[in-house]
């Protein structure tokens, strides 16, 4: 009875109070929400060679705690080869409304196994435990659905889960797969004949009836790497694709054109009455604002651009920032992404959506530090490489690619997998040593970044070897999990 207790106040807590459902009543109010102590992050082996399962890592990133900057229980799931990678919760702040709903379990979709586990938060936070299994046999026999990649909660009670092809790793067979509350297949979310040339991340803001997605590129070309010729013989994307919410018609495809190779991320301002979002261009290295016209139609336009690098001792003459993750505070007034090859982090102001104005920038990593074989090389011929501090006595490795922010926006986590067979191409370091996580502070008033020289959590030294830490979750959400309706 006692821990039945436990488990009742501490939902009430992260529902912020008794007489509401989980999350905040605004993105503002979330802003106010409990400093993090607690971040899960998905920890991968497969891939990396090591017969091993993929886990959940708890990390403490409470200042005042023993094991501040510590993973502190790790959560292995049952199988091999599963490649965790993003993560998503059954329930958040679209939920508020709903005193019935609980933030319990967080959802974690399988890339490549295409299984989903659905791991429970709240018994225990610092030691979450395996609550279900859905079987991705079970998927494909119902929704044809393989490469689960992105979940939200839907106000509903219901999930939606991005799925980046069959299950023999075509694009064409992609779409959006539908789980109930207790995570049962219900089938797929878009009507048919609307299914995406490509899948990858997805938002949707209610209040302007929209949902839309963005496009990785066919997981049979994917999962092997990354072949340029692949962009060349279509089995990348680079299309946006705009869906009535929440009926799931395809309405509007928009084609990003060559500014827009490999639409990531994508992301609405919290705003929920606003109208307007970015996509992340990885290829092309552009932030893409894409905005709702008079005539009800969607449109778009680079915000934020990248130039690629002259560099020399690289695999290609021009070296891409490779723009792989990105965020937006909750007061909508800044934009955090990372150039995964060029190794640093950018803060933008964007209060003006169509002039972002740089505010920050740290480098953390990436193929351009000193030490590094590859130099880059100005118009004038110089070369030069970029400083990256060591940070208790480490030299950073990889480069910056998932990024989570606090609720107050003061603290930036970092980390540096990307995807176990691009990091083996691009960082084979990272297979023989793994992760690290990073934390930066954020100047929320001015503008500015800086590395906090006290957080550094190595996965090097993890208890089965070293391992890849991918997309991190704080048990109360983020402005990555949820979404105001």
């Amino acid at each position: 009875m006692d821990t039945d207790v436990a488990v009742i106040q501490h939902a009430a807590v992260l529902n912020g109070c008794c007489n509401n459902g989980p999350g905040y009543a605004t993105p503002l109010q979330a802003m106010s929400g409990p400093k993090e102590e607690l971040l899960y992050v998905t920890c991968v082996y497969s891939g990396t060679g090591k017969e091993k399962p993929d886990y959940l890592g708890t990390v403490d990133v409470d200042p005042n705690s023993p094991t501040y900057s510590k993973v502190i229980h790790r959560l292995p799931v049952p199988y091999v080869g599963d490649e965790l990678h993003h993560s998503g919760w059954n329930s958040c702040s679209s939920c508020h409304g709903d005193p019935s709903a609980q933030r319990r379990f967080l959802v974690l979709p399988s890339l490549i196994s295409g299984r989903i586990y659905v791991v429970d938060t709240l018994k225990d936070p610092k030691a979450p435990s395996l609550h279900k299994i859905v079987d991705p046999a079970d998927i494909v026999q119902k929704t044809g659905l393989a490469y689960p990649h992105t979940s939200h909660c839907l106000a509903s009670g219901d999930l939606l889960v991005s799925c980046l092809g069959d299950k023999d790793g075509n694009a064409e067979g992609n779409g959006f797969l539908l789980l109930d509350s207790e995570f049962n297949v219900k089938g797929r979310w878009e009507k048919p004949g609307h299914s995406p040339l490509f899948g990858y991340d997805f938002w949707y803001q209610p209040r302007h009836k929209t949902m839309i997605s963005s496009s990785w590129g066919a997981p049979l070309a994917f999962t092997k790497g990354f072949n340029p010729q692949h962009v060349s013989d279509g089995l990348y994307g680079r299309h946006l694709y705009i869906y009535s919410w929440p009926e799931g018609e395809l309405k509007q495809t928009m084609d990003l054109g060559n500014t827009g190779l490999i639409p990531l991320e994508i992301r609405f301002l919290h705003d929920p009455s606003k109208d307007t979002g970015y996509v992340g261009c990885a290829l092309t290295s552009n932030m893409v604002r894409f905005f709702k016209t008079p005539d009800g139609s969607w449109s778009h336009e680079v915000a934020i651009s990248v130039e690629p690098l002259k560099v020399q001792n690289w695999i290609l003459p021009e070296m891409p920032g490779l723009v792989t993750d990105f965020l937006i505070s909750l007061d909508d007034r800044f934009l955090y992404f990372v150039n995964w090859l060029h190794g640093d982090i950018r803060q933008y102001n964007i209060e003006d959506p169509k002039n972002p104005v740089l505010t920050g920038q740290v480098w953390v990593g990436g193929l351009l530090q000193k030490g590094s074989p590859v130099v880059a090389v100005k118009d004038d011929g110089e070369t030069w490489q970029a400083d990256v501090p060591e940070i208790q006595g480490h030299r950073l490795r990889g480069g910056p690619q998932m990024v989570q922010l606090s609720l107050d926006g003061k603290r930036l986590y970092v980390t540096n997998s990307l995807f176990s067979a691009w990091d083996r191409q691009f960082y084979p370091e990272l297979m023989e040593k793994g992760s690290h996580m990073l934390q930066v502070d954020v100047d929320s008033v001015k503008g500015g970044l800086a590395i906090n020289p006290n957080f550094f959590v190595d996965f090097e030294g993890e208890p089965e070897g070293p391992s890849l830490a991918h997309e991190m979750r704080y048990p109360g959400g983020d402005c990555t999990s949820d979404i105001w309706i």
